[in-house]
């Protein structure tokens, strides 16, 4: 399952990240295999989303998202 198919207040572990794609600032923010994130709110239009990662709270592009794999918890 991919980060950009979480429902608002579900939480997941993530599985696997494409390095190749997400930029380094959002994985020194904690988008690592591993970690917890949560999904807090979607923006109008459906893009971007907003998660909680470790107690940070950022906001991705679904685009982004879709290269993020997690399991669901």
């Amino acid at each position: 399952m991919k980060l950009d198919s979480l429902k608002i207040n579900e939480k997941a572990i993530i599985t696997q990240v494409n390095m190749d794609v997400v930029p380094l600032k959002l994985i020194e923010l904690g988008f690592i295999e591993g970690n917890f994130v949560e999904l807090l709110h979607i923006a109008p239009f459906n893009d971007p989303i907003y998660v909680k990662v470790n107690d940070s709270h950022i906001s991705i592009r679904k685009e982004l998202a879709k290269e993020i794999t997690i399991e669901i918890i």
